[in-house]
């Protein structure tokens, strides 16, 4: 996809505007000689960043499917935590990071800090000149003591490798599924004139035990490979196994 006589960034804060208002693209598609006019009704998008379901026998254990850690993932978080405290019937959680590209570093945090003790550090940031700052737990979690299994694989990146580290190294929960993506660097984005943009690479980041995932990835306890000629979720029901 390209833009003729304006930037990316540009075009989409063009199309971008209230719910409910008009905005015409003209498109052209390839091997097509005339380009085409569409007229869009604008649209809230809301996407969740979590999606929770309850397996097993009896649907006691429940399954946390975490999309990505952005703005609103600590409110959708507090949320899936009442709705389980109101089942009361739950005795286990598998927390599915599969294909998380990561997002904001405290997103992480905040749900770590779920399953962990007070006090207990979360990650580290570590910049160029080694100083060290630590994210520790900071509140009473409220799924302390609840077994726990995580689910990763290739696409888990980031604030999700962040997250399976973290109760991983604090808690002993399993890993489940295959080597995570291994980014374990913290950037910050800088724009530049024309539209053009970098991000620059400030710091590094490490488990609690100071394991750096940096092009390495997380190993998964139990390696389980995803079949995609079969509907079954092998890596789910693994997990679903070692919390019976």
């Amino acid at each position: 996809m390209g833009t003729v006589g304006i930037s990316l960034p540009e075009a989409v804060q063009t199309i971008r505007g209230r719910a409910g208002t008009k905005v015409t693209l003209t498109l052209l598609r390839e091997g097509e000689v005339e380009p085409i006019v569409v007229e869009m009704v604008r649209k809230e998008l809301n996407v969740p960043t979590l999606i929770l379901t309850y397996v097993g026998e009896g649907g006691s254990i429940v399954h946390i499917r975490l999309l990505k850690f952005g703005g609103e993932t600590e409110s959708e978080w507090q949320k899936a935590v009442k709705e389980i405290s109101r089942k009361g019937e739950v005795t286990a959680v598998i927390l599915d990071v599969r294909n998380n590209p990561g997002g904001y570093l405290q997103g992480a945090v905040d749900v770590a800090s779920e399953f962990l003790k007070t006090g207990l550090v979360v990650v580290s940031e570590e910049r160029s000149d080694g100083t060290k700052n630590d994210f520790k737990v900071e509140r009473i979690g409220q799924l302390i003591n609840t077994p726990l299994v995580v689910l990763v694989n290739g696409g888990s990146a980031s604030a999700s490798e962040i997250l399976a580290g973290a109760v991983k190294d604090a808690r002993g929960a399993k890993l489940v599924g295959e080597k995570t993506f291994g980014k374990g660097t913290i950037q910050e984005p800088l724009q530049l004139e024309g539209g053009s943009g970098l991000h620059i690479t400030i710091a590094r980041w490490l488990t609690p035990s100071g394991f750096w995932v940096n092009e390495k990835g997380l190993t998964p306890d139990f390696v389980v490979e995803d079949d995609p000629d079969t509907a079954a979720d092998e890596q789910l029901n693994k997990a679903i196994e070692l919390l019976k």
